[in-house]
């Protein structure tokens, strides 16, 4: 029965794309099969037939010219009609032109976080399967659940027949997005972004898993996305808003609210044991030195609670300790921390309250990336509000456009393309050289202006930046780094365009 269920061969997957890679398995595999037949076929009758006891004597010659060129050419023609539809395969797979949904996924010791471009919504998935079923080393412990390691709280949920974009990333070490339905196994490393895309013609449940020794529980980060049809995509993306806006609404409830002991203490022992057992032990002795326990430790008892807060609000930089601000709420923050400073004989007598962890938290330093990025949008947008009406009219030199332009590069633009304009490739593509700064010119007032139908993540400049900011911000783009092009805009250019 064991050998009946175990798969031996690749899995054909739902997608087209998958489909392919298949196929070029397959193909490559009799090719493969049809050698080993000819070559080891000739080998045992040439042992069989040509043998010494037969009275065969051996050939005397000692090369071939002919021979020589066979298995020369014949090779080299092999791989050729193996290489050509791999990389047409190859190509379409990387093609993410034309994307419906973008979706942003990062990983995290040891979950995935997922973040949809195109509406306000974004999540931590976790692993479910309960700890009694895997915590049995000793034999003892729960049955093994349908799913088993393969079951997350919450799914990431994408529509049939769209082309899903990916964006891959980590926040801490290198992890693997692997779902082999969809023939998508792309590395999350820290600093960079990879893509990958789906289309999914199939509604279903489909099940993948970290592909990447990413650390001690590398095996407890599955990945579970459930394809919906378009009606019941559209009746989830309705859930998660009144779900958020519940969320808002029960945070801000929170706040005025004041918790029993017992309270704090069954929620933070529930929070504890789902996000923090895995590194700080259900015993609260930790994993040392990587994870220290926080039984009797002074973080947890003598120390501050506005520290306490901080450390799990924020994370710790250098460590493995990762912020869970964005994670969960403050209530359960205030719970987690009141459990953890009354657990395993710590007995301070603190209780903490969703107040105080939105006091202690107040003009956190540790902005996540978009707050930041909206931080900016709204400087510039103040900054265009004040400024005084444009004279459209005005010629400037490139020297003057140069020398704003940068500063408007600097402001609006550097975070993603790089002080260098090397980018961050393929999300966010180089300047050097690239098509649209050496190509046409209304082409790239428009990308700047409009933003980019292709590609989510170059969000349009037109209602930031004054007309005069994109005419210098392009003509710097246009004539840095080598490009050289010698175009000069003119905030005229810009309003012309808009017409």
């Amino acid at each position: 029965m064991a050998w009946a269920d175990k798969q031996l061969n690749l899995t054909k997957g739902v997608t087209d794309i998958s489909q392919e890679v298949y196929g070029l398995h397959m193909f490559a595999l009799y090719i493969c099969t049809a050698i080993g037949v000819v070559v080891f076929g000739a080998m045992f009758w040439s042992i069989m037939f040509h043998r010494k006891s037969k009275g065969v004597k051996p050939a005397t010659f000692h090369e071939s010219t002919k021979v020589e060129i066979l298995w020369t050419v014949i090779p080299i023609v092999i791989l050729i009609g193996m290489a050509i539809p791999a990389t047409k395969t190859l190509v379409s797979m990387e093609n993410n032109d034309n994307s419906d949904i973008t979706i942003q996924i990062t990983g995290s010791q040891w979950k995935w976080h997922y973040k949809y471009f195109d509406q306000d919504i974004e999540f931590y998935s976790v692993l479910s399967t309960p700890r009694g079923q895997y915590e049995n080393q000793n034999g003892v412990g729960e049955a093994k659940g349908e799913n088993y390691l393969l079951e997350v709280d919450k799914h990431l949920v994408i529509p049939v027949n769209k082309k899903i974009r990916f964006l891959i990333t980590s926040d801490d070490v290198i992890h693997s997005w692997w779902v082999p339905d969809f023939a998508v196994k792309q590395d999350a490393n820290p600093g960079f972004i990879n893509e990958a895309w789906a289309i999914v013609p199939e509604p279903g449940i489909y099940r993948g898993q970290c592909a990447e020794l990413c650390g001690k529980d590398h095996g407890f980060m599955p990945i579970v996305v459930e394809v919906k049809s378009e009606e019941d995509y559209a009746r989830w993306i309705d859930e998660q808003n009144e779900l958020i806006a519940s969320a808002a609404a029960a945070e801000a409830a929170s706040l005025n609210a004041s918790l029993s002991k017992e309270e704090l203490m069954q929620l933070g022992e529930t929070t504890y044991t789902a996000y923090c057992a895995a590194c700080h032990q259900p015993s609260g002795l930790g994993l040392p030195p990587a994870f220290p326990a926080l039984k009797g430790s002074a973080v947890a008892t003598t120390g501050s609670v506005a520290n306490h807060i901080d450390i799990v609000f924020n994370g710790k930089a250098g460590t493995g300790m990762q912020g869970y601000g964005k994670q969960l709420s403050m209530k359960e923050i205030a719970a987690v921390v009141t459990y953890e400073r009354n657990a395993w004989g710590n007995d301070t007598g603190d209780t903490v309250q969703a107040a105080d962890v939105k006091s202690a938290t107040s003009g956190s330093s540790s902005a996540s990336a978009a707050t930041a990025v909206e931080k900016v949008v709204d400087e510039v947008a103040k900054a265009v509000t004040a400024a005084p009406a444009e004279d459209l009219s005005k010629v400037y030199s490139l020297e003057e456009l140069m020398t704003k332009g940068e500063k408007v590069y600097n402001t609006a633009c550097v975070a993603c393309h790089q002080a260098t304009g090397a980018g961050l490739p393929p999300a966010f593509p180089s300047l050097i050289g690239s098509p649209i700064t050496t190509g046409d010119v209304n082409a790239h007032i428009d990308m700047v202006v409009n933003g980019s139908k292709k590609n989510p993540s170059m969000a349009a400049f037109g209602a930031q930046l004054s007309k005069t900011d994109i005419a210098a911000v392009i003509t710097f783009e246009r004539n840095a780094w080598g490009n050289n092009t010698g175009d000069v805009v003119q905030p005229a250019d810009i309003a012309a365009s808009a017409k």
